[in-house]
This record gives C-alpha cells, structure tokens and sequence, in this order.
C-alpha cells in the first residue's frame, strides 16, 4: 500500500533526493556515493530508507547498473522539481535581505505578452539582479499555478475559474483584437475585408471554450455563417507565427498589441477586418490575500503603469 503523504513527509529528507538525483545521473551506487561524498554502505542504506518510505523498489540493478523503474522515474522528476524549488527560495531570501525581491513568476496569456514584457524591461531597469520566470499559457492553467504557488501573479482571465473568489484581481488593460496574416495571404492587399471573406480560410486559434475562442465563434454566429473546420489550436505566440510564416494561406486572431509588435517587425500584416465583440479584459491576478514580496509588488507596479501607458 502506498504510504500516506504525512508518513513520507515525516521520513523523507532533502539529501535522499540528492542521492535519487545522483543515482540517476551515475548509474551506480559507488558514482553517486562519490559525488555525494558517501561511503558505498552509507548510500545503500539511504537507498533502502527511501524505497521503505515510498513504499515500492524504484531502481532494477541491470548489468549497466541501476537504473530507474517507472516509479523511480516519477519520484526523481519530483526530487528534481524541489531541488530546483529550493534553489529558488534560497535566491528569493537573498533577494529579500538585499531588499530587491530576488525572484518573481509570472504567468500571462498571449495577448498580454508586449504588456508584460514592456514591465519587466522597466523592472529589469530599477533591479539588474531581480530574477524574473515568464510562463505564457492559458488563463485556466495560469490559475492553477497561481493555486499550486508557481506563480506569484498572472495577467489573465479570473472568469474561466469556477472559484474566482480565490483571487485578487483588477483589471489592468482592455483588449481589442485583430486578425492577422501572412504578408503574402491572398487578402493582404484589401483595403476592407468582411468576415465572409475568411470563412473558407484555414484559422490558428486558442483551444475550445478560452474567451478569445468564444468570441471568434459568437463572430460568426452573429454573421450567420459556419464556424470554419480543421483549426490549429495553440496557445503559443511563437506557434501561432511560425504557421502563419509557413502557410501564407492561414489567418489568426490575436491582441492588438500582439498584432502591431508583429507588423512593425514585418513579420505578418493586420488584415482590414472590424470585428464587433468586445473581448475581456486583462486582469493583474494573486491569490487571495497571500502575502507578496518586494518583487512582486515591484512587478506588478510596472504592469499598472504599462497599462495605463
């Protein structure tokens, strides 16, 4: 039976994952009792008071050496996850005892990208050694990183949550959109373009259900006409603009900012389409009443004021 989460909680300690860690990377017990400066009995009865608090082997001795089981893959992925999460507490306690906040996470959905970068450009300004982690995704997985404490904050949607009353939030920025394409699509040159125009166009889009999504869709109800078939979905700025760069036949809808930081660089054109919904705004997003550090507050000063800009 797999043991309950207090009884490996009162057994595991910080340097058995170093050793899981080591092994993993040695493939022995003798190479990762060196690296850890262990003797070889030492690092095998480690080994044994491990697999005795998870309750099941984690390592097939092989004649290459040990090497990890299914199990043992799944628990050295986790020790390398608190490894590096202790490495970030020990940064962002220096941070703070040097009174610069040593580390923030921050989520933000695509459109919110140019906000959130044109903020941390101003941060990085005022604190050179402040670390910053962005992680661009969708406002419901945004959330449940701020719920798992991986992120700090997120500028992103409060309403995809069914508990909402879990966050602090404020609007930071309305949102207009734009359809976008390749320099080279078919319609690039229009001075007007009807949504009927584009309804036989293959579309890059964020996946079912995501407001953006939503409202493309109300878009062509409100038209009368069918939703387009065979979509790409992604999430991915990048994504999105790698396709469009491949298939000059492709369009997608994308934040204004997005649009116009594109266009200037020249790597797509904003098509001439007026659309008639009115997209959610963006909203600066902690989890309720949790305790911000100089750092985040710092951050999310900046992305105040880069939203009024």
């Amino acid at each position: 039976m797999t043991p309950s989460i207090d009884s490996i909680i009162s057994r595991l300690h910080v340097k058995q994952l170093r050793l899981l860690i080591a092994l993993e990377e040695r493939g022995s017990l003798v190479g990762a009792a060196r690296q850890l400066a262990l003797t070889q009995p030492g690092a095998s009865k480690a080994l044994h008071e491990i697999e005795t608090t998870f309750g099941a082997p984690l390592f097939v001795r092989t004649n290459r050496g040990l090497e990890p089981n299914a199990i043992g893959h799944c628990v050295i992925r986790y020790a390398r996850l608190i490894h590096t999460d202790l490495a970030h507490l020990r940064e962002e306690i220096v941070g703070i005892m040097r009174g610069y906040g040593g580390r923030v996470a921050v989520g933000v959905i695509m459109g919110a990208v140019p906000l959130v970068t044109d903020a941390i450009t101003e941060v990085a300004t005022r604190q050179p050694e402040m670390s910053v982690e962005i992680v661009e995704d969708t406002s419901a997985t945004l959330l449940s990183l701020i719920d798992a404490g991986r992120l700090d904050l997120a500028v992103c949607r409060t309403s995809v949550s069914q508990t909402p009353y879990l966050y602090d939030s404020a609007i930071v920025q309305d949102e207009t959109l734009a359809v976008i394409a390749n320099t080279e699509h078919p319609l690039a040159k229009r001075k007007r373009v009807a949504l009927k125009d584009l309804a036989k166009h293959r579309w890059v889009v964020y996946r079912a259900n995501m407001p953006m999504r939503l409202l493309l869709e109300r878009e062509f109800h409100d038209a009368g006409l069918r939703f387009p078939a065979h979509l790409l979905e992604t999430t991915s700025a990048f994504a999105t603009l790698s396709l469009l760069q491949k298939n000059p036949s492709l369009v997608a809808l994308v934040s204004v900012d997005v649009a116009r930081f594109c266009t200037a660089h020249g790597i797509v054109c904003t098509l001439p389409l007026a659309l008639s919904s009115r997209s959610e705004p963006y909203e600066l997003v902690t989890r309720r009443d949790a305790p911000l550090s100089p750092g985040v507050r710092l951050l999310m000063q900046a992305i105040e004021e880069a939203g009024r800009a």
